[in-house]
């Protein structure tokens, strides 16, 4: 993306690229750093360009328009870095999150979101009814004598859920975590991968709930019989 930037801002039309040295492009794409982007590069940029079937009707003012697009993405670029950078800060001195951040499941994003989205924690009175507020319980509608298929309430943040997903996601594939142990186990004993994997979402609601309110320190033991992590 940077680099992209970089070069749009230096040659903000085809027809500047096609008219371009190749050294010349070479040279802006050097200011970006990358392992990617070299002289072949910067020669089949040119190449590109002079293939372009761009009319150049209002070149100028399509340019101008572009510059200033670039200025405002590298801006937005910019002002998300900062936020990210007091978001880790944030984290990083917290105590509430000194459990989460042991967990190698979750990442930085994923840790803010609990802390946000699950708030004051101290207000559950257990972890069932931190899972609930998450909208990870099980809801089973039922109209007379129909019952029908039990499914996750969806109470609570969607973005909360989100991040559990790709969490519980990341633990399948993570060697030694305690999550992916809990949910290997489950699919053996029969239970649906999808289902698994819900289950293992609201323990890990259980278990970031309940780091947060003793202020412990993360024990994957607790997550599974005879896990140690990785």
């Amino acid at each position: 993306m940077r680099t992209a930037l970089a070069v749009l801002k230096a040659y903000p039309s085809a027809q500047a690229i096609a008219q371009a040295d190749p050294e010349a492009v070479y040279q802006v794409l050097r200011t970006v750093p990358s392992p990617h982007f070299g002289h072949p590069t910067a020669h089949q940029l040119v190449a590109l360009a002079k293939e372009s079937v761009s009319s150049g009707r209002a070149l100028s003012g399509r340019a101008t328009s572009l510059q200033i697009l670039c200025d405002q993405l590298q801006h937005t670029q910019t002002n998300l870095s900062r936020l990210e950078q007091e978001l880790e800060e944030f984290i990083t001195t917290d105590p509430g999150t000194k459990g989460l951040q042991q967990m190698p499941e979750l990442g930085t994003k994923t840790i803010a979101v609990l802390r946000a989205e699950l708030g004051e924690v101290e207000r559950f009175a257990c972890t069932d009814q931190a899972i609930a507020y998450a909208g990870m319980d099980i809801k089973i509608k039922e109209s007379g004598q129909w019952k029908g298929q039990a499914k996750l309430s969806k109470r609570g943040s969607g973005l909360l859920r989100q991040m559990l997903y790709l969490a519980a996601l990341r633990s399948i594939h993570l060697k030694g975590s305690a999550f992916g142990a809990y949910y290997q186990h489950l699919v053996e004993r029969g239970l649906a991968k999808m289902s698994a994997l819900m289950a293992v979402m609201r323990k890990m609601v259980a278990v970031a709930t309940s780091l947060m309110q003793t202020g412990e320190n993360y024990d994957p033991s607790k997550v599974w019989v005879g896990a140690t992590g990785p």
